[in-house]
């Protein structure tokens, strides 16, 4: 893996995984940054799942973030169709975040209006930190019982997940540093809510061809989001970009 944007000295020179840490650093004031995958023509899947659009270089800089992030957030959609499993990290990244006074493991934190969730799933059942699952205030209670015997729920919106209250709540927790990696809905809805500070979209080298759908999905907004270019780097014809929202440092 290359840096070709900024010219610096390390352009074209293979970075380490201290030289990713530091490119990606943690940001000094609480933030929220998205992590995507897509192809060349905006693909966010191939066949339906994201994984046809990875490799090895993106899973790097996809456990690299969740090492520097303090919650992994995810939609319950996602969380099923992707089949997610307890959030982990090897020795050498745990023994990073240690170092630096942070927990173990970031704490998964998932968003679901309906809490169709299965408990036993993995990422519920073999967490090492347990679990928060976001939901309001008309879910279910049966979904309610089940799902608090493996995770913490936090009530946020009357009829419908005010997902800013609950970002809020996430930070009086100390989970200053938000990684979120989809699905589609939800980044539309952070987006509408104003609550996305970061994007790091990593552009796969392929032409999925039309069917799938954008990373960003919900409903129409007219505003836009001026973004601002961090970095790129390359590995394998893949190419990695940082952007973070015009006017944060």
């Amino acid at each position: 893996m290359r840096l070709i944007w900024p010219p610096a000295d390390s352009v074209g020179a293979e970075l380490t995984d201290k030289d990713l840490s530091q490119l990606y650093a943690r940001p000094d004031a609480p933030s929220l940054r998205m992590n995507f995958v897509s192809s060349l023509d905006g693909a966010v899947d191939v066949a339906g799942y994201s994984e046809g659009l990875s490799g090895p270089a993106d899973k790097r800089i996809f456990g690299l973030l969740r090492q520097l992030s303090d919650a992994v957030m995810v939609g319950a959609g996602t969380l099923r169709h992707e089949g997610y499993r307890a959030v982990r990290l090897d020795e050498n990244r745990r023994a990073w975040r240690e170092e630096r006074g942070l927990a173990a493991y970031p704490t998964l934190v998932v968003v679901s209006a309906s809490l169709d969730v299965d408990p036993g799933q993995g990422a519920f059942a073999d967490a090492p930190v347990r679990p928060i699952v976001i939901t309001h205030g008309q879910s279910p209670p049966h979904r309610r019982r089940r799902i608090e015997g493996v995770a913490d729920l936090l009530i946020s919106g009357d009829h419908e997940v005010d997902l800013a209250a609950a970002v809020a709540e996430l930070r009086t927790r100390g989970l200053n540093q938000v990684l979120c990696e989809g699905g589609p809905h939800l980044f539309g809805g952070l987006l509408a809510a104003g609550l996305v500070d970061e994007l790091c979209l990593t552009v796969s080298p392929l032409l999925a061809g039309p069917g799938a759908g954008r990373i960003v999905a919900g409903r129409p907004r007219d505003a836009t989001l001026g973004m601002s270019l961090v970095h790129i780097l390359t590995a394998d014809d893949t190419l990695f970009t940082r952007y973070t929202r015009i006017g944060r440092a």
